[in-house]
């Protein structure tokens, strides 16, 4: 069975994660252009118009990337991605995440790791994640499921200037 980044349909009891669309741009930049979804991330302008669009580009070429909805409501929650899959190494990474503020605190983001890690986890045995070096709300996110930091170094997002950014991993084991 080969490892497919992008599956047509993931979901859980809270949320449901659908290939991202061209389509989906108004509604996703609709929840990220809250400024405080993006306030400890690297690019904190991200809630403008034309930051997004990048961000919005990159993830649709990524060929890996979902907009997470709310399973109840169908409500545009946010968007996560799979990226650099390396079958040499057994790892692929998870990132590029946000969630709109409505579902903070609720159990989203958790349940949205648990999603992408438990289908991950039938193909590699290690998954890390790149997180801002001045995220800490990610950061202790990221620590409460089981990942440690085993890197620092700079990120080159898509199209925007290098960043500081903590590598986490968790293992299958």
């Amino acid at each position: 069975m080969s490892f497919d980044i992008q599956p047509k349909h993931l979901q859980n009891d809270l949320i449901k994660l659908v290939p991202l669309q061209e389509t989906d741009f108004d509604k996703l930049f609709e929840v990220a252009s809250n400024p405080l979804v993006w306030e400890q991330h690297p690019n904190p302008n991200r809630y403008k118009l034309e930051d997004f669009t990048n961000y919005f580009k990159g993830a649709i070429e990524s060929k890996g990337a979902f907009l997470i909805v709310d399973a109840a409501t169908n409500e545009t929650v946010g968007c996560s991605r799979y990226y650099d899959y390396n079958e040499e190494d057994s790892s692929i990474l998870i990132g590029y995440t946000f969630i709109g503020t409505k579902f903070w605190g609720n159990g989203y983001n958790k349940a949205l790791k648990k999603l992408m890690l438990d289908y991950a986890f039938q193909f590699v045995d290690k998954v890390y994640f790149h997180i801002g070096a001045f995220n800490y709300r990610s950061q202790k996110a990221i620590k409460k499921i089981g990942a440690i930091k085993v890197d620092e170094f700079e990120v080159e997002y898509y199209g925007e200037a290098s960043k500081l950014n903590f590598v986490y991993l968790i293992n299958k084991n």
